[in-house]
This record gives structure tokens, sequence and C-alpha cells, in this order.
């Protein structure tokens, strides 16, 4: 198996093939027969030869995890064509069977569609997209020696042996031990640490991958939660190899050192495609590399998901439910608004209403919504699409963001002509949004007619539901957050522990936290005489309006998140 197993094993435990108890009983009867039972990658190969678990079983669960199908090589047989375009040597370097093949796609099976540079690798090689299924190694090996003839036992040649990738001029490149290649010993294993870095960012569900060159070493981190994580460094002399490797796959200049470049790279995970976001920027010590990671399978897109109490969805619900007017998400970057919007569409995404998206840029696709991608080179800003959606006749629109006052004027103007408009600003809490709406250039009165609602909202971790258990909070900490001593007397706080699950860090999943600033005839009245922020927002809380201070602390006091995580999320409430 893969570097992978320890995931493989969660997965078994976590479909219920194997009980916890019987792997603990398996790393023990492991370890009496000399085994290290930390190695998860032997403990596996013990349990599938002491036939506690079988190479059936876990092909199943990794199909049934990544919504695949599996496939049985003793009924299914391989054209000639297919054992002719995938020959013996990519069979029996990367365990895979071909099924099905024409001239743009490949159907393999594989034992672990995990290994993503395998797959990345055949496709490369054969100029094919590669579709998998998944089928027991066992069963692959057998059929690999009954297919391919005179090919004798399966070649075992490891990271450094012959194989063949796509160059960088589209051409197949022979990557052997020698040096009489035109890639070099150090070029191999630079594409598979790319491919490790991204493979394990996955499965860590990070966010982003941070590759940061400073002085004496080139860092990088994974962004879990919110929270950066540094992971073993690659030696600084590889650093240029790696950052050209990286612009190489997103699709840009690998010469151009000088600005900033921003690309993309899309990779098959199993039947997922995952899209990465990538932007270099050049720094005092080379060139620094985001990719973020967009897995559009894994957006969550159910209210309850987002961290909604049940009376703040039903708020929530009956806002985006109006037939017209705006509703803001306002927070700063990477606080969860497109995810929240995307949400919202989804809820109310029927076949009896069209709705329309302009967004910067289309990060997941929904099934039966119209989404335009910005593309300012060619004059497709957000008000000019605006101006042109108007005429599809929507009943929904949704700008990804508000950033300018043409932009603003079109959104309300729709608003007001009968259009439900979703959008975003950035906006440090919700009442807020009413100012910067003036003060991008719109009138009070307009603001007033056309405003219906405001959330502000930020991320907070989520206390792993694994290894959650309850503990007592310093009383200090308890004050600095606000919560009130009759508070704790009724509270079971809780904390993790740290589990394989939230890889020993106590949190898994981040939840939101959220302030909600609805309009009504009071507030609107003010909003049209152009009243001061502090007397809009003391009415709102007067009217009933929860800061976001105080809903983290019900998420607290519900042992939700932690009051740390509250703390460094929000700011205190004004008395």
């Amino acid at each position: 198996m893969t570097s992978a197993d320890d995931f493989v094993l969660q997965l078994l435990s976590d479909h219920g093939v194997l009980e916890e108890s019987g792997l603990s009983n398996a790393r023990d009867a492991f370890s009496e027969k000399g085994g290290d039972p930390s190695s998860d990658s032997a403990l596996l190969d013990y349990l599938v030869e002491a036939e506690i678990i079988s190479q059936r079983q876990i092909a199943e669960v990794l199909a049934k995890e990544f919504n695949l199908e599996t496939v049985d090589l003793n009924v299914v047989r391989a054209s000639g064509e297919a054992l002719r375009v995938l020959g013996f040597d990519l069979a029996s370097r990367y365990k895979v069977f071909p099924l099905e093949v024409d001239d743009n796609e490949i159907e393999i099976a594989v034992h672990d569609p995990i290994d993503m540079d395998s797959i990345d690798s055949i496709s490369h090689v054969l100029k094919r997209t590669v579709t998998t299924k998944v089928a027991p190694l066992a069963a692959i090996e057998e059929a690999i020696k009954e297919n391919y003839s005179g090919s004798g036992d399966v070649d075992q040649t490891g990271l450094f042996g012959d194989m063949e990738i796509g160059g960088e001029d589209g051409m197949k490149v022979s990557l052997p031990t020698g040096s009489e290649s035109g890639v070099s010993e150090e070029e191999a294993p630079i594409i598979k640490y790319v491919h490790m870095v991204i493979s394990e960012a996955l499965r860590r569900r990070a966010s982003d991958i941070h590759m940061e060159p400073l002085e004496k070493r080139f860092r990088v981190r994974y962004r879990i939660d919110g929270v950066l994580h540094e992971v073993e460094n690659p030696p600084k002399r590889l650093q240029p190899s790696i950052v050209s490797r990286i612009k190489l796959m997103s699709n840009v200049s690998i010469a151009e050192k000088r600005v900033p470049q921003d690309g993309r790279i899309n990779i098959r995970v199993g039947a997922k495609v995952i899209d990465l976001r990538v932007s270099t920027l050049p720094t005092a010590f080379g060139e620094s590399i985001v990719m973020r990671i967009l897995d559009k399978e894994n957006l969550q897109l159910g209210l309850p998901q987002l961290g909604f109490f049940s009376d703040d969805q039903a708020t929530f619900e009956r806002i985006i439910g109006m037939p017209d007017g705006i509703f803001l998400v306002t927070g700063p970057t990477g606080s969860g608004k497109s995810t929240t919007l995307y949400s919202a569409l989804n809820h109310i995404n029927h076949p009896d209403r069209k709705i329309i998206t302009v967004e910067d840029p289309v990060e997941y696709e929904m099934a039966g919504v119209n989404q335009v991608q910005v593309r300012r080179e060619v004059g497709m800003t957000f008000s000019a699409a605006l101006r042109s959606m108007l005429r599809q006749a929507p009943n929904i629109i949704m700008v990804g963001e508000i950033r300018d006052k043409e932009t603003a004027e079109i959104a309300v103007n729709a608003s007001l002509t009968g259009h439900m408009v979703f959008s975003t600003l950035h906006t440090n809490d919700a009442p807020s949004a009413v100012s910067r709406l003036v003060d991008i250039g719109i009138k009070p009165f307009l603001v007033s007619a056309s405003l219906r609602a405001v959330m502000a909202q930020r991320l907070v971790r989520r206390i792993c539901p694994n290894c959650r258990e309850p503990y007592e909070p310093d009383e200090r900490l308890l004050n600095s957050v606000g919560i009130r001593p009759d508070q704790v007397a009724e509270a079971t706080f809780m904390k993790g522990g740290g589990c394989a699950k939230c890889s020993g860090t106590g949190f898994r999943g981040r939840v939101g936290i959220f302030e909600m600033f609805t309009m009504n005839e009071e507030l609107s009245q003010m909003v049209y005489e152009d009243a001061s922020l502090v007397a809009i927002r003391a009415k709102a809380r007067e009217m009933g309006m929860r800061t976001m201070r105080e809903d983290g602390i019900r998420k607290i006091l519900a042992g939700v998140t932690t009051p740390e995580e509250v703390l460094h999320a929000t700011v205190a409430d004004a008395l």
C-alpha cells in the first residue's frame, strides 16, 4: 500500500469494517511477532496476511469513500487495444490494469485511488484523461500476469527506476537511473515531491498550501481549519526546481520572476476533480507560492452545516426567501462569505426560479444555476455582467462582491425592480455595511429602500467530536470573553483532547458565528435620515440584534467551540 495507509486504517474503522478493539488487539499481536505497531503500512499488511481484513474489503471501502465503482477482474476482460495502449511497463509499475480505452480517455482498475501521483503520471504518458474503478491489489497483479504474455512476475522497480512522464514540451520523457535522459536525476524526485505535497494537503483537509522562500530555508505550510501548520521543509537548494515545477503545472511563465502571476492546476483524485488556484509573488529570497484548494464536492451546502442555531436559521431562511431587495454577507477574506452565499442559493434553487451569478472566479459549480465568470481583459467586469444579466429576466442575482459605485448602483436598481440580490462586502460588522454603501456613493434613501438584511460572520474551529471532553476553563479567560457567572453555573465547557481524526489538534472543521442585522421600519427611517453608525448599531442592539461575540458565547456554552477561539475571532462588544 501507499504512505496513506494510516488514512485507509481510519476509513476501515469509520465504515465499521475494523472495530477499534480489533485494531488494538491486532497491534498487540503484531508487536508480539516483532513488528513495529506504529507503522501503519506494516500493520495493514499484517491485517491482510492474518485474514483479519481482506483486500476486497479495502477496495470496497475506498470505492465507497471516493464514490467509485468496484470491478471484478475475474469477469471483466481487457481489449487488445487497451492492453496495447497501457503497456506492461506502466501496468506493472503502477499496479493498475486497463479496462476500456478510446482516443481521449482510458479507464483503469486501481487498488489505491488516493495515489493521484500514479494516475497523473499515466495521464501524462498516454495523453488521455484517466478514469478509475477499484479492485483488490492481488486481483490486479493476477490480471497483469494473465493478460500480458511473457511478462513474468510483476516488476517491483522503485521511485528512480525507468518511468515515463509528460515532458515540458509535451513529449514523452524517459527517466532511467542513468544521466543520459533529458531529465536529470534531481527532477524525478521534484515531480514526486510536488505531488506528495498536494496529496498530503488533501488528506489533511487543508484549504491552501503555502511555499515560502526564507533566507536559509524553503518553508512549507498547510492551512487546516484556518490555522497554518508547518510541515517538513525541502532542502533550500531545491527551491528553484520546485517553484518551476508548480509554475509549469499551473500554466504560467517559468521565465517571468519579476511580477506576480496567477494560474490553475486541475488534478483528479479518484472520481473527484480538485481545482488548485495558484498565486506566485516575488519576494526578497525568491518566489512565494500559495495554492488554494477548491474541492467542489466537499462544499457543505446545507444550512445546518454553516453553524446556525435554530432561531438564526429561521431568520436566515426568511430573509433569503424574500422576493426582492439586497442581502449582504460581510466579513474579511477567508471568513466563509462565499460558502454562505452558495448555501443560500442551494436552499432556494428551485425549478420555478431563475438564478444567475457573476463571480471572480467561479469557485464551485452549482447545478441549475447560470454562473458568469468575470473577465476584465475582455471587458466582462462585475458591472458589465450585471447589466447583461438583467436582460436575462432572473429572479435571483448573486454578485461575488460589491467593490465600486457602479456595481453597487446596478445592484440597488436591480433590487428595486423586483430582483433579489445577494452579495458580499468587506466590513467589520453588520451595521457598518450601511455606512459602507453610503461611502461608495449610494444615496441613503436608496440604501433604506433596497437593503433587507446584512449578516456579518467569522469562522471558529469546531471541537473534534471524536475526542471532546469536559474541562474547567480559566476564570480570567471567561471574563475576557464576556461569559457571566450565572452562565458558567449552567454550562459544561468542552475541549478536544487530541486524536488521530483531528491530528492531535482537538479541532476538526470550522463553524460560523454570526451577527444578523435585519431592517425594519425604524431602522429604515434612521438610514433614510442618514443617522450615525453608532445610533444605528445601538437601535439594532435594542431591537434584539445579537453580536458575533454573543453568538460565539452561545456556541461556547453549547460545547461547539472554545473560549480561545471566540476571543481570537471577535472583538469585545461596546457597552
